[in-house]
């Protein structure tokens, strides 16, 4: 057998631990998954008309419901990973990936197994999440079929290049409490982004930040692949900052996987 079919074949048996694992204990996805609902449903029945009317959509929230959906789907992208870093430190105290580096396995199997069912359980979130979208209203019509594939193109690479950085988070974590507290970030920046309000509309200080940060970027490319606003330089911004960070995710979790346990 080539290395390369070990190696699918590892990788696949790992993916299935972690599916399992992931069936077994629902609590962790469910709550990281319960913050997006309660947020879209919040802005949407609590500030949409007052937001509709900011952004310039009059007292018809369905414009708010427009813009704020994509940005909701990023932040579910962007919280799912939380748990996959927990996941991961789970694995590294209790002596799991220990045993795992003294079985005849693909050794990068484990960290594949993690990733691959991180991001179908993001996937998963997403629909979940964009079902809830659009039972209240959020509809897509001007999107053509490559205009969808191109949207769930980003949203698979949003999730790879975050998952491996949660796994990172994770393998270097002490505790699984302090892997939650390290993946908290994920959680956080999508809500300093323009997943709300226009970036725009923020103080001048703080404006930058928001602009340039990776969320904003794959926010407004996935507003303009769905809605046919405009998306300018925000789609190369969006594949580069994914491309850097899972290449630093990669580097990071495979370096410390790599370690002899003292």
């Amino acid at each position: 057998m080539s290395t390369f079919s070990l190696a699918a074949r590892d990788s696949g048996t790992m993916l299935r631990r972690n599916l399992l694992h992931a069936r077994r204990y629902p609590s962790l996805t469910l709550n990281l998954l319960l913050m997006p609902i309660v947020l879209l449903l919040l802005f949407v029945y609590v500030f949409g008309d007052v937001m509709s009317a900011g952004i310039g959509g009059g007292a018809d929230r369905s414009a708010y419901i427009a813009y704020l959906v994509p940005g909701i789907l990023l932040m579910t992208i962007g919280s799912t990973p939380a748990g996959t870093a927990v996941s991961v430190s789970m694995d590294m105290t209790e002596g799991i990936t220990a045993r795992f580096r003294t079985m005849a396995i693909h050794r990068g199997a484990v960290l594949i197994g993690h990733v691959v069912g991180s991001v179908l359980q993001s996937v998963l979130s997403v629909v979940l999440v964009g079902a809830v979208a659009v039972a209240i209203g959020f509809r897509s019509t001007d999107a053509t079929p490559v205009e969808w594939l191109a949207a769930f193109g980003l949203l698979v690479l949003v999730a790879t290049a975050f998952t491996w950085i949660a796994v990172g988070m994770g393998m270097a974590s002490p505790n699984a409490e302090a892997a939650s507290n390290n993946a908290l970030p994920m959680v956080v920046l999508p809500l300093i982004s323009s997943a709300f309000v226009p970036v725009d509309a923020m103080p001048g200080w703080f404006r930058p930040f928001a602009e340039y940060q990776p969320f904003t970027p794959a926010i407004e490319t996935l507003r303009g692949l769905l809605l046919g606003s405009g998306i300018g330089d925000n789609g190369w911004l969006a594949v580069l900052w994914c491309v850097a960070l899972a290449v630093l995710g990669y580097w990071w979790s495979t370096s410390l996987f790599g370690r002899e346990p003292k």
